[in-house]
Parts: structure tokens; C-alpha cells; sequence
């Protein structure tokens, strides 16, 4: 089983990197992330849950590391990941299963790191 939030905590190192190379498009993708995840017409929890689906289709590890942690600050309960990931496999069929499963794996790794005080 992968490590999630370790995962989390390494992607995080490495876009602090990427940034360093390449500010511009970090800088840019930073801004487009924050301004499509923002509260609007559907709240940033409704939305991060929607992106967590999209990374459980396309097969997106880190995307599936970044947005359950992300869902979780936000308020997503367990259940309400649960759905989204039943909603992925209807869209993407068994490899999205597989992938959803993964998604619940992180989901019970970030929850108990947060139960031990980390975030």
C-alpha cells in the first residue's frame, strides 16, 4: 500500500523545486488552482470532491494524494469521499475501482495522521 500523506509531503517538496526552475507556470498554476477552488456557485469542498474524481479516472496518484487531503480540509466526511469514488467508477470502469480504492486508502491514511495531531 502507498503512503499517501508521505506521497503528499514529497510532491509538495518537489513543486517547491519545479516552482524554482520554473516560476512563471507555477505561479500561474497556483493562481488557476486557488481561483477554480474557490467558493462560488458549489463550495471548495463540492469541488474538491469533483477533482478527486477526475484524478481517480485519469489514474492520478498525486492528484489522488493532493485532493483527498485537500477534501478533508475542507470538511469531506468519509462517506461523501466514498460517493465520489463510487461516481469515478461509473465514469472510468474497473481501472477507476482500482484507483478508487487507493483513494479510500488515503482517505484512512491522512484521517489518522490527523487523528495523531499532524495535518
Amino acid at each position: 500500500m502507498k503512503n499517501f500523506p508521505a506521497h503528499f509531503e514529497e510532491l509538495n517538496t518537489w513543486m517547491g523545486k519545479l516552482g524554482a526552475a520554473i516560476p512563471d507556470v507555477m505561479q500561474g498554476f497556483g493562481a488557476l488552482h486557488k481561483a477554480s477552488l474557490s467558493d462560488g456557485a458549489l463550495d471548495g469542498k463540492t469541488k474538491e470532491l469533483i477533482a478527486l474524481g477526475i484524478a481517480i479516472t485519469v489514474r492520478c496518484d498525486g492528484c489522488i494524494s493532493f485532493h483527498v487531503h485537500d477534501a478533508l480540509m475542507a470538511g469531506a466526511s468519509r462517506e461523501e469521499i466514498a460517493e465520489t469514488v463510487s461516481v469515478a467508477i461509473l465514469m472510468g470502469g474497473g481501472p477507476s475501482m482500482v484507483y478508487g480504492i487507493e483513494a479510500m486508502q488515503a482517505t484512512e491514511q491522512f484521517m489518522e495522521r490527523s487523528s495523531q495531531g499532524d495535518s
